[in-house]
């Protein structure tokens, strides 16, 4: 496949990639360690959490940690797909069209697999 970037492009997509890994990880880190705490607060049998007039409901606490829980894990996911790409050669190319996608498109969504154009139309 042809690389449509320099070595130092890549370099740097890569760089960026790999941060954006690192704090995605750290999230999910937290908002499974949120979730644990709820869990927690949930099976207390004495927590009468339907009744509290200062605070969501134990439920309305999981739905929402839960959902954000889900985004933390989809983002790390979209990322490490990303360096796969990047590993194969198939970073910055367009998955529905084929053209490269422009650096100013992947410096500001590194996980990007569309061209603009292309995600305009999907959009």
């Amino acid at each position: 496949m042809t690389r449509h970037f320099s070595d130092s492009r890549m370099a740097k997509f890569e760089e960026a990639l790999r941060a954006e890994r690192a704090e995605a990880e750290a999230r999910l880190a937290e908002h499974r360690e949120g979730i644990a705490e709820v869990r927690s607060a949930r099976s207390d049998a004495s927590a009468d959490d339907e009744h509290d007039p200062e605070g969501p409901t134990m439920t309305q606490e999981w739905s929402q940690r839960t959902a954000v829980l889900a985004d933390a894990e989809l983002e790390l996911a979209e990322v490490d797909r990303a360096l796969a790409r990047l590993a194969d050669g198939s970073y910055g190319v367009c998955t529905n069209c084929g053209k490269p996608i422009s650096v100013a498109r992947l410096e500001a969504r590194p996980t990007a697999t569309l061209c603009i154009d292309c995600a305009r139309l999907a959009g």
